[in-house]
């Protein structure tokens, strides 16, 4: 038997504890703003802009607490975070042609 897809695993997991009350939009987006700040902390104070390799499981840990958040978030907008991102992809394609973009960290509104 196969696992379960991650977002039926995680609605699995919030059902068991009745916790579907406190996921509505806003909570979901307050938590996801949360744990990519959790992202941010690990990152202060280091030096060269690296996580020490002992917190790279930290780091893991992190970056799945953004992705329960984001997954569930999507679901409870039937958004295909897949699908959105290939759509996101190509207006950025769009917004950031090559011939102007290239080695240039400016927003598309700044693009000359």
């Amino acid at each position: 038997m196969s696992e379960p897809k991650p977002i039926e695993a995680i609605k699995e997991f919030i059902k068991e504890r009745d916790w579907e009350q406190f996921h509505d939009p806003k909570n979901l987006a307050i938590s996801l703003n949360l744990e990519s700040a959790e992202i941010l902390e690990l990152f202060q104070w280091t030096k060269n802009n690296e996580i020490n390799n002992n917190r790279i499981d930290d780091l893991s840990d992190e970056i799945a607490d953004v992705y329960y958040w984001l997954l569930l978030l999507a679901d409870h907008y039937e958004i295909d975070i897949e699908k959105a991102l290939r759509e996101k992809i190509k207006k950025n394609n769009k917004k950031y042609p090559i011939e102007k973009s290239k080695g240039n960290s400016d927003k598309y509104s700044e693009l000359h």
